[in-house]
């Protein structure tokens, strides 16, 4: 286990008082995460949590017309399968890797013996949970307001507070996917962020250059977000 990718990566992991952590440690298997992995489908039964540490994880809601869109996205600021703790063991949401990384996976089981303890894990997942509520309402509200530049901005920032680069390994194609907005819409707005000098963009890659550019232009949205996760959970970055 390499620095980097240590346990403590995770801010969820990094915020448990150590007795809590200890009984955790010996159940945490780190896993090698690709783009596109799949680790959970629509109503799939959730054997797995997933706690990133490098990788990002895009939540996705599928339609029945082949369309989808892009409702929260989890990196090391979090975990991957709060429907445990809620009583569901299936969502209605798709989990496809989007940035390729190490996680560390924890048994469905271990998980809810410890979250039933009633103790620190429990209240911290539980301000987690409200996060990625806050998260995913404030995503729906900026895809029906703001306009794609708007979204892409969002979207960028938020991708960036994940990683540990400026450099994102993305298609337009993904991105309209994510943003669940046409492809042309997207080259558009990427078009008029590289004229302005906030990214540069190459097939299959964007490098933001400017991310204060980013700051200036993107929609209440972001902050929103950003201000519910220190509330809830001040020791994310």
């Amino acid at each position: 286990m390499t620095h980097l990718n240590a346990p403590q990566r995770n801010f969820l992991l990094k915020a448990l008082p150590a007795e809590d952590f200890s009984r955790l440690l010996p159940h945490l298997e780190q896993v090698s995460l690709l783009v596109g992995d799949a680790l959970y489908e629509s109503g799939d039964r959730q054997h797995y949590v997933y706690f990133p540490v490098s990788a990002v994880i895009s939540l996705h809601y599928l339609l029945e017309n082949g369309g989808s869109s892009e409702i929260a996205g989890v990196g090391n600021e979090g975990m991957l399968g709060v429907a445990l703790i809620m009583g569901g063991n299936s969502t209605s949401s798709r989990a496809v890797v989007q940035a390729s990384g190490a996680a560390y996976r924890l048994s469905a089981t271990i998980l809810l013996e410890e979250f039933e303890r009633s103790g620190a894990l429990q209240r911290l997942l539980l301000r987690y949970t409200q996060a990625l509520l806050t998260q995913m309402s404030q995503t729906a509200v900026c895809n029906r307001h703001h306009s794609v530049e708007q979204q892409l901005c969002r979207w960028l920032l938020l991708t960036l507070d994940r990683l540990s680069t400026n450099e994102l390994k993305i298609t337009q194609e993904l991105i309209s996917n994510m943003l669940g907005v046409r492809r042309e819409g997207v080259t558009v707005a990427a078009g008029n962020l590289q004229r302005k000098g906030y990214i540069s963009y190459r097939r299959g890659h964007i490098t933001v250059v400017d991310r204060c550019g980013l700051e200036d232009d993107v929609c209440e949205c972001y902050d929103v977000v950003k201000r519910e996760f220190a509330r809830l959970l001040p020791s994310t970055p």
